[in-house]
């Protein structure tokens, strides 16, 4: 087991193999097609490619040797380069999550990713890509340990299963989801044009091709992500893992959660299923080695019940408000769609509202965790007398905000939410060095 001390560490040799996992497999269906012909065109064209892959291997033979990692006191230090040295240092005190990724070929050799993300006003990613499967849970564990301040434990502490995703409704809420509905409403349009005119019918299939293959992907990342998805609970936090090919396992330390969004799409409904996911400071990186990831949201329950819902915000939220109020009624005029949903509550320790058109969107931010409060009026709501209010947070994916409130009751909220907003942090001081100022 890889121990996390002052010492320097190196990557699994396999590392190069995994990173350049697409491109080797592309270059050997290029091989197996050269070797097939016997011209000496393909022969010279056979050398050229072996040249490329050799220089591609040996690239990420030199990566894997110039880079190195340990913990030094509370920071994880990473360096990397050969001609242009790189030493990146990570506090971990700044860590919102730890993730365990394990992508299709990195789990046929048994090995495994390591991603931090990290708070802080300059907020990242570091990765340890790859470590043996056993070494990264381990490493994990103690580096979790190291951020709150205790001693690591040599073994796993034993979690409670909060929720376990079943095979059936994840299929059942992707039938009913938009891509499936948008795919459903092209082929009916399809078949309609197609009676009329064939001609007409070719030419609208052509042209939403590129849609339709770009609503499968989501699909198949939404089955790919939420397949066999377990929420535990542990020592070290909240701990999510799921996936069909590329297998994730997330943990998420406590209090480092920005805020909270359930989502209820319309044709759920029905069936009373919901979504929650969680918004945590720091962005992820996935594919590529350098790629960001753009989505911030992790969905700890992809598909649920309201009742499960509300179990996982209570572990993630504890006492979270539950009584809201609606705004007045004149807000109809200024938002018909979405006045039905309007509604926003608060306590001395959290805020939520609820808002949305056709899917009803609700959102809880911790008070320790807003940056900033901001009243907008739009020229509308100067007219109407109404005001909104916005809570900002370090995670960015969340846009909680008190829609269309009466103008003198918004101004009076926003004194005393700043007020709120104040003794939450003063009571959480640590909050404010894990996140930093914006």
């Amino acid at each position: 087991m890889v121990e996390p001390a002052a010492t320097w560490h190196r990557l699994h040799p396999l590392s190069p193999v995994i990173r350049a996992g697409r491109i080797l497999v592309g270059a050997g269906i290029v091989f197996a097609g050269t070797l097939l012909q016997g011209s000496s065109r393909s022969e010279s064209g056979a050398i050229t490619r072996v040249v490329i892959g050799v220089l591609v291997i040996a690239f990420g033979v030199i990566s894997w040797l110039v880079t190195r990692w340990r913990v030094e006191g509370k920071d994880l230090r990473i360096e990397t380069g050969l001609i242009r040295r790189s030493s990146l240092r990570f506090p971990l005190p700044q860590i919102q999550a730890i993730d365990v990724v394990r992508p299709l070929l990195a789990r046929v050799f048994g090995l495994a990713e390591l991603r931090l993300r990290m708070g802080g006003a300059t907020a990242g990613s570091a990765r340890l890509a790859y470590l043996t499967a056993s070494d990264a849970d381990a490493v994990r564990g103690q580096l979790l340990a190291l951020a709150r301040g205790i001693q690591p434990e040599t073994e796993d502490s034993p979690e409670r299963v909060l929720v376990r995703l079943p095979i059936g409704r994840l299929i059942g809420s992707l039938v009913l989801g938009s891509p499936t509905v948008t795919i459903l409403v092209m082929a009916g349009a399809i078949a309609f044009a197609a009676e009329l005119s064939p001609r007409a019918a070719i030419g609208i299939l052509s042209s939403s091709g590129a849609i339709a293959i770009g609503m499968i992907t989501v699909i198949w990342r939404r089955l790919n992500g939420a397949y066999d998805l377990t929420v535990a609970e542990a020592h070290d936090g909240l701990r999510v893992r799921s996936g069909l090919l590329d297998t994730t396992a997330e943990t998420i330390p406590r209090g480092r959660v920005q805020a909270v969004r359930m989502v209820e799409p319309l044709l759920w409904r029905p069936l009373g299923w919901c979504r929650l996911e969680v918004d945590v400071a720091g962005r992820q990186h996935r594919g590529g080695e350098n790629n960001p990831e753009r989505r911030q949201l992790r969905a700890v329950l992809p598909v649920g019940s309201h009742q499960e819902a509300e179990s996982l915000l209570e572990r993630i939220l504890p006492d979270a408000p539950r009584e809201r109020t609606r705004p007045p009624s004149r807000a109809r005029w200024k938002a018909p769609l979405r006045f039905h949903n309007l509604s926003w509550g608060h306590n001395e320790r959290c805020a939520v509202t609820t808002t949305g058109r056709l899917a009803r969107i609700t959102s809880w931010v911790p008070l320790t965790k807003v940056q900033s409060l901001r009243l907008v009026q739009g020229p509308a709501q100067r007219g109407l007398r109404l005001a909104t209010i916005y809570l900002d947070t370090a995670g960015h994916s969340v846009h909680a905000a008190i829609r269309d409130r009466d103008a003198d009751e918004a101004r009076e909220q926003l004194r005393e939410l700043t007020v709120l907003c104040r003794a939450a942090r003063a009571a959480h001081p640590d909050v404010a060095v894990v996140i930093g100022q914006r």
